[in-house]
């Protein structure tokens, strides 16, 4: 497996991570979404709003679209679990078809990034692929954590890449199209 190989199965992790996390965001009780908690954002809602906001700032920017750092800066948080888990979905699925129409040589394609103060910065595709990746892994670890102070137990997250784990969520790898 080469790198781009192994990027688009990050991305389809993605859509998958996703997925089962926000299964288990919908099934809270009342109260539990935007409630207060220790992490590094003060709750599951602003956790997740997060991980929207910057997964659509990188998508502006790998796409070359032009919105810049606005992407980000004008994003307007989620109230409701299932309007935000449905926009994370697109926003999966806009970085899976991405992914899937690079070649292998785009990786070390440069891309400008707004880096507001800090100006418009050229990143190669692949760097900022990875970039994405573990910020997302890294914030939905963090909703995780939280998901253990609540009414509902935290998903399984890290069962995607190999054959075996393939196998035993079939269902779900099949139901997402992966």
């Amino acid at each position: 497996m080469n790198l781009l190989d192994h990027l688009r199965r990050m991305a389809g992790n993605n859509l998958w991570s996703n997925d089962r996390l926000y299964r288990a965001v919908l099934s809270l009780q009342p109260g539990e979404f935007e409630a207060e908690r220790t992490s590094f954002f003060p709750s599951i809602k602003a956790t997740l709003n997060h991980i929207l906001a910057v997964d659509l700032l990188y998508l502006d920017f790998l796409e070359e679209g032009g919105i810049g750092a606005a992407a980000h800066d004008n994003f307007v948080p989620f109230d409701e679990p299932d309007a935000l888990f449905a926009a994370q979905v697109a926003a999966d699925r806009r970085l899976i078809a991405f992914c899937e129409g690079l070649s292998q040589g785009d990786l070390e394609r440069r891309v400008i990034t707004d880096r507001r103060e800090d100006g418009m910065i050229p990143e190669r595709i692949g760097d900022i692929l990875g970039h994405v990746f573990l910020h997302d892994i890294h914030h939905r670890g963090q909703v995780h954590a939280m998901l253990s102070g609540t009414s509902v137990k935290p998903p399984q997250l890290d069962e995607f890449l190999l054959d075996c784990d393939v196998r035993l969520r079939k269902g779900e790898v099949e139901r997402l199209g992966l």
